[in-house]
């Protein structure tokens, strides 16, 4: 791993709330190098997702600059990121986001058709078996467990095979079985597609099996280890 697929430079972000300025990341710098696990760690409140939809250009900084994949999106129209975030990224949300009225194997092959990809039902069916829910394809999300929808949310996120994969609590809202069962996938399909992880959470358990995890604090970095994090 010797090149950054990811950067951060001098990010800052606030938002008002009932007429409060309320400043919740506060000039961020970090690089990620291609290929790595980063965890985005640290307590309710300190940032992580602000951070993580910043770094995914799911919203942007008020300053500073976002690099992905040697592209600064920083000031790309919607029209402009939409396709490349498509296209170079995944993403795993605590809520699994899936479309109701689409089954199982229609939401996994979404973005591959927005590609145009005429294999995306082919691929999607592979995922689906290397998440054991080959049998599963045809049901719809609400006839679906919290952990099977999050492995669908999982094979979606993975099917445009991205440069990089972003999770956001991605077992917050499951079982400890379910969520060792999400986590264990996440980092077997990270390391065999050799994408670029990149997964906030507030679980110290979870940090352990990171390659890096940058801790935040009030909005800033309060510390960058390669093994884990001090919560």
């Amino acid at each position: 791993m010797n090149t950054n697929t990811l950067a951060a430079i001098n990010v800052s972000k606030s938002y008002t709330i009932d007429s409060r300025e309320i400043e919740v990341l506060k000039n961020i710098s970090l690089s990620v190098q291609s290929g790595e696990f980063l965890v985005i760690a640290g307590k309710s409140g300190s940032g992580k997702s602000t951070l993580l939809s910043l770094l995914s250009g799911l919203d942007k900084p008020d300053s500073g600059k976002i690099i992905l994949d040697s592209v600064d999106i920083t000031n790309l129209t919607e029209d402009e990121l939409a396709p490349f975030r498509n296209q170079k990224t995944g993403f795993v949300f605590q809520a699994f986001h899936l479309v109701p009225s689409l089954t199982a194997l229609e939401n996994i092959m979404f973005p591959a058709e927005l590609n145009n990809d005429p294999e995306a039902a082919g691929k999607a069916g592979d995922l689906m078996a290397r998440v054991d829910l080959a049998a599963r394809m045809k049901n719809l999300p609400h006839q679906l467990s919290g952990g099977e929808q999050q492995r669908v949310a999982l094979c979606r996120a993975l099917i445009n095979n991205p440069r990089i994969v972003f999770a956001d609590e991605p077992t917050g809202n499951l079982d400890s079985v379910n969520g060792e069962i999400i986590l264990d996938l996440l980092t077997i399909l990270h390391k065999e597609q050799q994408t670029t992880l990149v997964l906030a959470t507030h679980s110290e358990e979870i940090a352990r099996t990171a390659d890096r995890v940058i801790t935040l604090r009030d909005g800033k970095i309060d510390s960058d280890n390669l093994i884990s994090a001090d919560f």
